[in-house]
């Protein structure tokens, strides 16, 4: 198990600088550097040397990837992304364009991405497994087929049009909360009842579609006959067996949001005026502050891997066949 989890560790290394070469090249795609400097500066005619000014004081005065004038090693250090990227891999992040610090920023507002992320992933998998549970109950009946029907039309719907109608119809026309803003402690309730709630049904009926699918699978195979061939009734072959045998593509299905509870949601933080890292990214592509957007990604990747690893190590917690050498 620990061999497991330092290869792991090991195997994440050029990951993440594969995707901060990625997240550089793309970036840069788009802008160069005097493009930064000339959105940043406000000014359409700026002169040269404000550019270079600009330049010079974030350290984008340098050459991108490849330094020719250098001498060995330097040719690669001393560019603007092995200045940019290196220190991130000890989570010094640097600081944004307008001179606040990143890692700061990101600390202050993980909390309240939490806040909406954890609610929405806990009441989610319980929602989401109960109805799946209960359509293959019923399988086969006409509720087993609205069921179907229902999350079809859940599927085709966007989550921006249930952001916009829960906004109108429960925050501007029926006042039961604020329709944006955010406060700390308990009255954080208030400002996070709606989002959570939208959170859910917006990825209602893709999930439970996919976890219909999983506990139907399950119900074809041998141990579920012989489970049926001994007596026992139908409601614990599927609560009790079914759902036992089902965890591990759950666990695996639960691992994509781990990097959304520590981020935050894009739109829902957007629209709903929550200060979390969510509607932080959204200002820095609007603003194209690349020193944040670098920082997110980077976030990003490195919880993903992690879910990952703890994907593989929680397999071994369901299913004890399963030993990671």
């Amino acid at each position: 198990m620990l061999s497991y989890i330092i290869r792991r560790i090991f195997y994440a290394i050029p990951i993440l600088i594969g995707v901060n070469l990625i997240t550089f090249v793309l970036f840069f795609v788009v802008n160069t550097p005097d493009d930064m400097a000339r959105m940043q500066l406000g000014i359409k005619y700026v002169t040269p040397e404000a550019i270079e000014k600009w330049k010079a004081e974030r350290g984008y005065d340098k050459p991108l990837l490849f330094n020719q004038e250098a001498e060995n090693l330097n040719k690669l250090t001393n560019t603007v992304f092995f200045e940019k990227s290196a220190s991130m891999f000890i989570f010094d992040f640097g600081k944004a364009d307008d001179g606040r610090d990143i890692a700061q920023e990101i600390k202050s507002r993980m909390l309240p991405s939490l806040a909406i992320a954890l609610p929405v992933f806990v009441l989610g998998l319980l929602v989401y497994i109960t109805f799946a549970l209960l359509m293959v109950f019923f399988r086969a009946t006409y509720i087993d087929f609205l069921g179907v029907v229902l999350c079809v039309a859940l599927m085709s719907i966007s989550s921006l049009f249930y952001i916009i109608v829960g906004q109108f119809l429960i925050s501007k026309l029926w006042h039961w909360v604020p329709i944006s803003g955010y406060e700390t402690g308990l009255d954080a309730a208030k400002f996070l009842f709606l989002p959570v709630i939208i959170g859910v049904i917006s990825s209602a009926g893709s999930n439970i579609r996919w976890y219909r699918t999983i506990f139907l699978e399950e119900m074809n195979k041998e141990y579920v006959r012989t489970a049926r061939a001994k007596g026992l009734s139908e409601r614990i072959v599927l609560f009790r067996h079914v759902l036992g045998n089902a965890l591990i593509p759950i666990l695996t299905g639960a691992v994509v949001v781990v990097p959304l509870l520590f981020l935050g949601s894009l739109l829902v933080e957007s629209f709903f005026g929550i200060p979390g890292l969510g509607s932080y990214t959204i200002d820095a592509i609007n603003s194209q502050d690349f020193a944040i957007v670098r920082a997110m990604v980077f976030l990003g990747s490195l919880l993903y891997i992690v879910g990952l690893v703890l994907t593989d190590i929680s397999y071994t917690l369901v299913d004890p066949r399963i030993r990671l050498a």
